[in-house]
């Protein structure tokens, strides 16, 4: 199994950022796809995940009405849309995968990618 994360970057606060995560090796039809973060000095903590079966799509309550994740069968990629970036936003996001749907606990996501640096400057 093999996560790829693209898309990070520097961006202004109040800017858009979107990532995006190919995944590879794994039957993602019967996974959850999904993002967390970790800023530095914190805990990392989930940010979106969508079923990849049903398209189901759950947000963390920081993220919610500024992000979209979306899933592509095709290409076996998750993106996430992320808008009004704040400087709180910044940290390294990690796209992850999981067997339990609209799972947040981090022990329940067994596979990792390698994580993208997102910087929002004030």
């Amino acid at each position: 199994v093999q996560l790829q994360a693209s898309g990070g970057g520097l961006v202004q606060a109040g800017g858009s950022l979107r990532l995006s995560c190919s995944l590879s090796g794994l039957t993602v039809i019967d996974n959850v796809a999904g993002w967390f973060r970790q800023a530095p000095r914190r805990e990392r903590e989930f940010v979106a995940s969508i079923t990849w079966r049903n398209g189901r799509k759950d947000y963390a309550d920081s993220m919610k009405g500024r992000s979209r994740i979306s899933r592509d069968g095709a290409t076996n990629t998750v993106t996430l849309e992320m808008n009004s970036l704040k400087p709180e936003d910044t940290a390294i996001y990690f796209c992850a995968t999981s067997d339990f749907p609209a799972s947040r606990t981090e022990s329940n996501w067994h596979s990792w990618g390698q994580g993208t640096q997102v910087t929002v400057s004030s």
